[in-house]
């Protein structure tokens, strides 16, 4: 049987002339309160009509996705509208650190400046060291292990469809990890909030049929069960 040719996988871009930050992470990759360390990444997700590129941020503390955002091309503004999301999500305090490698959508001036507006702290890996930011590299590393490997999609759309309702409906409300005591990224987060009695900011992320944030039309299977039961077969960690 002939198999399918499969694309060449894009590889981070990097501008030669942009500005880089320090590596203030300094592969800390453990946080005591929520809102303190985020790090952010972009993964190409392959289909049938060409590539949909995923931007992700998540909070260190819980390895809760607090942003994300989808598009058929990779630029600043993919990396924004995550931002974005996450900012409106969470309302992070002054002393945040975001931390990214130096793909040109996190060094653009555009990007830069908004982290500055927002008085966000920059950190970026060092040069071709995916180990300073390994937390991302895991949690893409799941991602195409329990979604995106799973299936060839034939369209863009259906990407993001299966990706959305793998971020919103299973790992953060329900996916374990052992690094959070077997508790889910939200589950974990709600439990550090309770101990510490004060108002929880969180999104409805406990229900499939909540609304795509960015407006795009999805096919959910109408509850949560049906998002555990898709996922639920892979090993938990």
């Amino acid at each position: 049987m002939r198999r399918l040719k499969r694309s060449r996988k894009p590889t981070t871009k990097s501008d030669p002339h942009a500005r880089f930050a320090p590596n203030h992470l300094n592969r800390q990759f453990s946080a005591e309160e929520p809102n303190t360390k985020w790090v952010t990444d972009t993964k190409a997700v392959e289909t049938a009509e060409g590539w949909l590129y995923l931007t992700v941020i998540l909070d260190l503390f819980s390895r809760l996705v607090v942003g994300w955002a989808m598009a058929a091309t990779e630029d600043s503004q993919l990396a924004e509208l995550a931002l974005r999301m996450a900012v409106a999500r969470r309302h992070p305090e002054a002393d945040l650190l975001h931390h990214s490698d130096r793909g040109s959508e996190f060094t653009s001036a555009r990007y830069l400046a908004l982290l500055a507006e927002l008085g966000i702290q920059v950190s970026m890996s060092r040069t071709a060291n995916c180990w300073d930011n390994a937390a991302m590299e895991s949690f893409f590393a799941t991602l195409t292990k329990e979604c995106t490997d799973r299936v060839r999609f034939q369209t863009r759309q259906q990407a993001r469809s299966a990706i959305f309702e793998y971020l919103e409906c299973f790992y953060n409300p329900t996916r374990l990890h052992s690094t959070l005591q077997y508790s889910s990224p939200l589950a974990f987060e709600q439990t550090h909030e309770s101990k510490m009695s004060y108002s929880t900011q969180f999104p409805d992320t406990h229900s499939c049929v909540q609304q795509d944030p960015q407006d795009a039309p999805i096919a959910r299977g109408g509850s949560l069960h049906c998002c555990i039961t898709r996922f639920s077969t892979c090993p938990t960690g």
